[in-house]
């Protein structure tokens, strides 16, 4: 049963349930009552946004939007709606409402760079990562597309180490160590792209190609030799 006496509940237990066609219906007797309910149309643009019915989604986050012009939930609606919609450079104005508001607001940066590359726009994206990473040097969102940047910009030894750099931060990222090892590829670097496929960071790249120089071995079997050292001094402790 609808309940509008207490709005938010309902509106979070829909959300949580994914009910997002009854939450449609819920906010429209909502704005019946109250055209400018707040609360009722930044969740059925949320709504909208989810049954993937953007264009009805920008509309309620327009009637927010040209009251209150940096409605930080209208604009996140409208342009994660307008990705969707490949409106780029409506993306980018959305996003510098969000800046004119908080110039440090990481995610509105990330998001405008993103447009910016979409653009073909990669140096401008590149110096708003940059500015991110001044700002929290763990953003993975920054450190991955700053990455991406160099090696579409061909940068193949820049995006290495800025994988390297997302490798430490989040070591569970399996997938940035076979994109490392695609960086070095494309500078023919082979020993290095076999290592950083294995997970090898660039910092230890180093010590085992000249243990592999001074064993007269390759750099295959150096690594295949440590990490049986290393398996049984494991296995013996």
């Amino acid at each position: 049963m609808i309940n509008l006496l207490d709005p938010l509940s309902t509106i979070t237990k829909m959300l949580n349930q994914e009910k997002y066609e009854d939450l449609v219906v819920f906010c429209k007797k909502l704005l019946v009552h109250n055209p400018n309910d707040l609360l009722a149309l930044q969740n059925i643009s949320t709504a909208f946004f989810y049954l993937k019915q953007y264009t009805e989604a920008i509309t309620y986050c327009d009637i927010v939007l040209n009251k209150h012009s940096t409605d930080e939930h209208s604009l996140h609606n409208k342009i994660l709606c307008l990705e969707h919609l490949h409106k780029f450079d409506q993306v980018i104005a959305c996003a510098d409402k969000l800046l004119s508001v908080d110039p440090h607001d990481t995610w509105a940066l990330n998001t405008k760079g993103l447009a910016l590359n979409e653009m073909d726009r990669h140096t401008e994206a590149m110096i708003l990562y940059n500015t991110v990473l001044v700002l929290d040097d763990k953003d993975m969102t920054a450190l991955l597309n700053k990455a991406r940047t160099h090696a579409h910009l061909k940068e193949y030894q820049s995006a290495a180490i800025t994988y390297d750099t997302a490798q430490q931060t989040d070591p569970s990222m399996k997938a940035l160590a076979s994109a490392k090892s695609q960086m070095f590829s494309n500078m023919k670097k082979q020993d290095e792209a076999f290592l950083a496929a294995q997970g090898v960071l660039i910092k230890h790249m180093d010590a085992i190609k000249k243990q592999a120089k001074t064993n007269k071995c390759t750099v295959f079997h150096q690594f295949c030799t440590n990490e049986f050292d290393k398996s049984s001094s494991l296995s013996s402790s």
